[in-house]
């Protein structure tokens, strides 16, 4: 699964929808110009764009959770070193340490 971290936009719509095609927005996020001449696809229409940009939207706030998740859990140098001192020098204080850590991040955000 890939978390997307930005908010979906109108151009997130288009790109699924016409991947590799030119276009040009102007300020208010409004299509002012296809350049679907080699592309051999049809323009999409607003409704298709606003389909897509909404389907996304859905998908984007699904994975709120995964986003809290991964701004919160311990640090992968957290892990390293927890595990380091575990499995080379005998001592899992660190590790304990992690795992509730992680546990509570986990608890805290669920699916």
């Amino acid at each position: 699964m890939i978390i997307t971290l930005n908010r979906p936009d109108i151009t997130d719509a288009i790109k699924n929808l016409v991947p590799n095609v030119a276009y040009s927005l102007n300020g208010d996020e409004e299509i002012t110009h296809w350049d679907l001449d080699n592309a051999g696809i049809a323009q999409p229409t607003d409704e298709a764009i606003n389909a897509e940009l909404t389907r996304l939207q859905a998908e984007y706030d699904a994975h709120d959770y995964a986003r809290k998740r991964l701004a919160e859990y311990p640090s992968t140098k957290d892990f390293m070193e927890a595990y380091t001192e575990k499995e080379i020098g005998g001592d899992s204080t660190k590790w304990d340490t992690y795992i509730i850590n992680y546990n509570k991040v986990r608890t805290e955000n669920p699916k």
